[in-house]
C-alpha cells in the first residue's frame, strides 16, 4: 500500500517534460541579450568619454583666457 501511495504522488513523465521545457533557456537568446548589453555599454562609455573630453577642453579654454 505504501508503494502505491508513493507512485501516485509522483508526477507523470509528460508533466515533468513540460515543466523542463518551460525552464530551459535558449543559448541564442542569451547570446543576443549579451550583444545588446555590450552595445548599450559601449554607447554609454562613448558618451561618458565625450563628456569628459568636452569638460577638459572647456576648462583648458577658460584657463588660457
Amino acid at each position: 500500500m505504501s508503494a502505491e501511495y508513493k507512485f501516485e504522488n509522483h508526477s507523470s513523465s509528460e508533466e515533468t517534460q513540460i515543466v523542463q521545457d518551460r525552464s530551459k533557456v535558449k543559448l541564442t537568446d542569451l547570446l543576443s541579450r549579451l550583444q545588446e548589453e555590450k552595445k548599450k555599454e559601449r554607447n554609454s562609455n562613448i558618451a561618458l568619454s565625450v563628456a569628459a573630453v568636452s569638460a577638459v577642453t572647456v576648462f583648458g579654454i577658460i584657463l588660457s583666457l
